[in-house]
């Protein structure tokens, strides 16, 4: 990954408290995976963030070396990586997302 897509990752990551690396846009998801985590997150009523990772090969492919994380979405919340499509629903399923996620818009 060059410094530039590293720079523009983590400028995506800071601007946001909750920012989604996925497939397709939080309107218009293009994978299944995708679309669960907007679900989620839509559920929860938080704003969030997304980054079309379809539109920018150098930014899809970065994230998963930014992250060392392989797959796509990647979550990020107050700049840190929260885990994927899998992860968020586990988590969503047992209570701790929404209340990792009312922490960090409280911060």
């Amino acid at each position: 990954m060059t410094p530039e897509v590293k720079e523009r990752i983590e400028a995506l990551i800071n601007n946001s408290t909750i920012m989604v690396f996925m497939k397709g846009t939080k309107l218009m998801p293009q994978c299944g995976f995708s679309n669960n985590v907007v679900q989620i997150l839509n559920v929860l009523g938080v704003p969030f963030e997304t980054f079309d990772v379809l539109s920018d090969p150098d930014i899809r492919q970065g994230i998963k070396e930014f992250s060392n994380w392989p797959t796509i979405p990647q979550v990020y919340l107050n700049g840190e990586f929260l885990g994927g499509s899998d992860i968020l629903i586990e988590m969503y399923q047992n209570g701790q997302l929404q209340e990792t996620v009312e922490v960090a818009m409280a911060s």
